[in-house]
């Protein structure tokens, strides 16, 4: 690869870590520019990963530097998602990409309506019911980011903020913690299978890291509105891409 490709990459992968940090779909970014850029679509995949870990990692860091985390339930809930997770990326098989697609698409505009006009059960304190079914949706999750990995902060988010009654900042802290974990699996799995390209994986990581440090710190200053509007715009940005491909 020519060097400005590597530029590319970097580039690509900060945007892609600021959005994933606050929102999710950061994905949609960065898997097709390593296609365009001549990756095979299951290594694209895999090598994705890398930059996903980065990103997670520095948004972890970040959170517990400024005082916000909850490593207990964010262990626990990664714990469940972390079994499916694997699996998913064992086993490493994909439905006609067209139909996918669609699918998809029908998923995120359901998280959608979701989000926005579901009533409200954050606030309060995780009762008992809420942490189980929350924990118990996790597992199903994690094979969905273990297999694929796009549009997967529109599901954990919704877990989190919906089911459990967390805030939209909260979320975001166990959602960088939970996507770590699960991702470390998955990568594992990938790197067996060949899958990887460890070089390209690396510099799409600088980006990624990079945005996942300047998400991190725009979802504690700006707080949850911010949070809603990068939510809104990227899962609707993503079901257009997916409907209508470019």
């Amino acid at each position: 690869m020519e060097l400005w490709q590597f530029g590319i990459l970097i580039a690509v992968g900060l945007l892609s870590g600021i959005v994933n940090v606050m929102a999710g779909g950061g994905s949609v970014l960065t898997v097709p520019t390593m296609i365009l850029l001549g990756l095979p679509g299951a290594a694209a995949n895999g090598t994705n990963r890398i930059a996903v870990l980065a990103q997670d990692v520095t948004a972890v860091v970040t959170f517990y530097r400024r005082g916000h985390s909850d490593f207990r339930l964010s262990a626990s809930l990664a714990a469940c998602a972390l079994p499916g997770a694997l699996i998913g990326a064992w086993v490493g098989v994909s439905l006609d990409s067209e139909l996918f697609n669609r699918l998809l698409a029908l998923i995120m505009v359901g998280v959608l309506a979701l989000m926005f006009l579901g009533k409200s059960r954050e606030g309060g304190a995780v009762t008992t019911r809420r942490r189980g079914l929350g924990h118990l949706l996790m597992a199903l999750a994690g094979f969905w980011g273990g297999f694929i990995q796009i549009g997967m902060g529109f599901i954990v988010i919704p877990i989190l903020h919906r089911v459990m009654g967390l805030d939209l900042v909260t979320a975001n802290i166990h959602k960088a913690f939970i996507t770590a974990t699960y991702t470390a699996g998955a990568l594992l799995i990938f790197s067996f299978g060949g899958d990887i390209y460890w070089l390209i994986g690396a510099v799409l990581a600088l980006g990624n890291a990079a945005g996942g440090y300047l998400g991190a710190r725009l979802a504690l200053a700006k707080g949850e509105r911010l949070i809603k509007r990068v939510l809104a715009v990227a899962i609707m940005a993503l079901v257009i891409q997916l409907l209508f491909p470019f």
